[in-house]
């Protein structure tokens, strides 16, 4: 490992410390908290927007990561690309799971509708919301269970 590998890594580790990135891939549903800055001079605001979408690409390596979100908006697709560790980006949420077969959505262009939805990965470790299930269940489905 070289100089410049070194000094990325310090700089990815100082960037995510203060921000906390899930690890989302292409097809997972992601709502990204984006920094908007409004006015200029004194009159300048900064307020968070969010833009919830698919990911249907992630690319680069190390510091110079990104990712491409799209979603529809009033019926025209919208994507946006975003750097992983760029300062425009407040935080990251992941939604949902999505199972796929590629690396790359870009098939998703020319889609709308039903042929354009990603069924939900089921295979994920998600305790929370199945150990949740369980324990809300009736004294009978608990005792059928053990």
């Amino acid at each position: 490992m070289n100089d410049l590998e070194k000094f990325e890594q310090r700089q990815v580790a100082a960037l995510s410390a203060n921000k906390k990135i899930p690890d989302f891939a292409p097809g997972d549903t992601v709502r990204v908290n984006v920094k908007i800055v409004e006015g200029a001079g004194k009159d300048m605001k900064t307020r968070i927007q969010a833009y919830e979408g698919v990911c249907i690409a992630r690319g680069g390596k190390g510091l110079n990561q990104s990712f491409t979100v799209r979603k529809i908006s009033y019926g025209e697709g919208v994507e946006r690309v975003f750097p992983l560790y760029g300062p425009v980006i407040d935080s990251i949420e992941l939604v949902r799971r999505g199972s796929i077969r590629r690396a790359k959505l870009y098939y998703l262009r020319d889609r709308s509708g039903k042929s354009a939805r990603i069924t939900e990965r089921t295979d994920v470790g998600n305790d929370t919301t199945s150990s949740a299930q369980e324990e809300s269940g009736t004294p009978e489905k608990k005792a059928a269970n053990a």
